[in-house]
């Protein structure tokens, strides 16, 4: 595969991978909860499990890509995925339901940190903003194309064949990947850097757990809104179709994904990263509140789309972070780490905001704990060290 290929196919990858793993959101307001009988708390513990069997394998996995090959390793988690993703639809109660989604993420881990790490292999520091955002822009195009297509799906067929009919790209996609992918470095244009850290050091270092709950912010909001959002809509619109929803759920995510690219540029061509990662999870964290006071449903959207470019511009220029500092195994092992333990909001986020709706009555009380977690990520964020330190 030529290298001009290799990032738009991975942006494939992604965009598949993040749509399987959000489109429990799209199905349980549209039949799903009701079907099952799912109350808000089980439906969050089953969206944010996922994030349990992420959180075990990440970092063995991501060795595992670093010492077989991306090529190998990426079509194994894909195959792995898809074939779990397709059970989903069949499952016939909340019990199985949880099941599978930690299954889902058992089967994904590792995916997203071994892209990382390869995309290092591939492109320099001075550009890994501007990369990365590239590639991440698969996840504000996923939920909102994703959000229109399994709205198309769920309207002409139902909830089970939208997870049938997005879990089956993954399997065919495994088998361009394991013939296509190019494996090693020595096959791409660009050597990894020099190591800086061993692999000791880069899973127990303060700064990487420091990192770590920067990332936990960021994810916190991305995935509050990847779950609940569509919930949101459909109170703010309960008189508007599946697809109609959907489209007005791709609105926050349009305007985050154009949000991403230009931020990571600009991140780029100053060369700063601390205020490109802390400055919009200020705004995406200051937004929840405002959108919990406002009573009009466009301006409660106006909100939620300015947090959705907050944590949508935050995400690539975080990872230039860690990848300043970290190379070969480290950085296999470190990058896994921040991601695994990050992701650890995957499954708080969801989980949380469900229970304290349940508790509370309105939704209000977890979007307060989204904004506060955002804010006290970013402040941390403010506190690290720019820039490269060797052992």
């Amino acid at each position: 595969m030529p290298k001009k290929l290799v990032l738009p196919y991975l942006c494939l990858l992604y965009f598949i991978n993040y749509l399987d793993r959000v489109n429990i959101g799209f199905a349980g307001p549209n039949g799903m909860s009701e079907e099952l009988r799912l109350s808000a708390t089980v439906f969050g513990f089953a969206s944010g499990v996922f994030f349990i069997g992420y959180l075990l394998l990440e970092v063995p996995s991501n060795l595992a890509l670093h010492r077989f090959g991306a090529r190998r390793w990426i079509a194994r988690i894909m195959v792995s995925w898809g074939i779990v993703a397709t059970a989903m639809a069949f499952v016939p109660n909340g019990t199985v339901l949880i099941v599978l989604r930690f299954l889902l993420g058992v089967a994904e881990a590792g995916f997203f940190p071994g892209i990382i790490l390869y995309l290092t292999y591939w492109y320099p520091q001075k550009d890994r903003a501007r990369i990365v955002a590239l590639f991440m822009v698969a996840v504000p195009i996923s939920t909102a194309l994703g959000a229109t297509f399994s709205g198309l799906l769920i309207q002409w067929t139902d909830w089970r064949t939208m997870f049938l009919v997005e879990g089956l790209p993954a399997i065919a996609l495994a088998f361009v990947t394991w013939f296509w992918l190019p494996d090693k470095p020595a096959e791409a244009v660009e050597q990894p850097r020099e190591e800086h850290w061993p692999l000791r050091k880069a899973l127990t270092h303060p700064r990487i757990l420091a990192l770590s709950f920067v990332y936990f912010g960021i994810v916190y909001g991305l995935y509050t809104l990847g779950f609940f959002l569509p919930t949101i809509i459909k109170g703010l619109a309960p008189q508007a179709g599946a697809v109609e929803r959907g489209l007005i759920n791709a609105i926050p995510y349009v305007l985050g994904a154009v949000a991403m690219v230009l931020w990571a540029r600009h991140g780029d061509r100053t060369g700063e990263r601390k205020w490109h990662v802390a400055a919009p999870m200020l705004l995406g964290g200051a937004a929840i509140p405002v959108a919990l006071h406002l009573d009009h449903p466009v301006a409660a959207m106006v909100a939620v789309s300015v947090c959705a470019i907050g944590v949508c511009a935050a995400l690539p220029t975080f990872w230039a972070l860690p990848t300043s500092f970290l190379g070969g195994t480290a950085a296999a092992g470190g990058i896994a780490l921040i991601n695994s333990l990050g992701n650890v909001s995957g499954f708080a986020a969801p989980y949380v905001t469900g229970w304290l709706q349940d508790l509370t009555g309105t939704q209000k009380t977890g979007l307060w704990v989204v904004g506060v977690t955002m804010v006290s990520a970013a402040v941390v964020a403010l506190v690290q060290r720019a820039g490269a330190e060797k052992v």
